[in-house]
């Protein structure tokens, strides 16, 4: 809740630490690090803060879950320092990955959505049911066995090999993996991105799994949006006040 607090009044350490449910200790802290403008003191030593000092530990703690504590600390600072236009371009690089993530997740939903059903097992596919060698799930993709070991050497998939030939084998989890790669790559996606990617959808045990946690994804992006709307609204704040 904002404090109502008269433009001349001060404040005791424990009081700006009790208004925002932080330690004495905390706020030290944040005034070493720039986050708090600097504080006067009394003729003994004790610090005074003022209504401009809860307002920039306002803005703070409302920076922080849209911009990390870090991009948070140094917008803070940035601005306590006269640096304002730094402050600017912290933001617009926070936006900016916003929008990144947003792009990634919307490329990922789509490659889902474009994934349909696996192919049908061919003859000439390695004994196993859905194992196919290199040959035949580059037809299948419509690309080139050469692709398929750029994207092995990348980690997008992890063939095995056969023991007696030596030959690649992708099981039913690499042929999901590559076609997976092969609808991102076709969205443009490098490959340096598309890996992690294909990491999370190993580790979440297949595409339905995954799809849960896009919907955990989104709801998190939307949570950062609406934090970031809520951390500039009290940073404006704290702008006019330090005119």
């Amino acid at each position: 809740m904002r404090e109502k607090l008269q433009s001349g009044e001060r404040l005791r350490p424990i009081d700006l630490a009790r208004g925002h449910g932080l330690s004495t200790q905390a706020v030290r802290n944040y005034e070493e690090a720039g986050i708090l403008p600097a504080v006067d003191r009394t003729a003994h030593g004790y610090r005074t803060y003022t209504p401009l000092h809860a307002g920039a530990l306002r803005a703070f703690l409302a920076l922080v879950p849209g911009h990390g504590h870090r991009t948070a600390t140094s917008i803070m600072y940035a601005v306590n320092e006269g640096a304002v236009d730094e402050a600017f371009r912290l933001i617009d690089e926070s936006h900016a990955q916003l929008l990144d993530d947003r792009r990634t997740l919307r490329a990922v939903e789509s490659a889902l959505r474009d994934l349909g059903p696996a192919a049908a097992p061919d003859p000439a596919a390695a004994p196993g049911s859905g194992d196919m060698f290199i040959g035949l799930l580059a037809r299948t993709l419509g690309i080139r066995p050469a692709t398929l070991r750029k994207w092995e050497r990348a980690g997008l998939v992890d063939p095995r090999r056969d023991p007696l030939t030596g030959y690649r084998v992708y099981d039913e989890a690499d042929v999901r993996d590559a076609r997976l790669a092969r609808q991102l790559r076709r969205g443009g996606y490098p490959l340096d991105r598309i890996a992690p990617l294909i990491a999370q959808v190993r580790e979440a045990g297949g595409l339905e799994p995954l799809e849960a946690a896009l919907g955990d994804w989104r709801a998190r992006l939307s949570a950062r949006g609406r934090a970031m709307l809520t951390g500039a609204a009290e940073l404006e704040a704290y702008l006019r006040a330090r005119g």
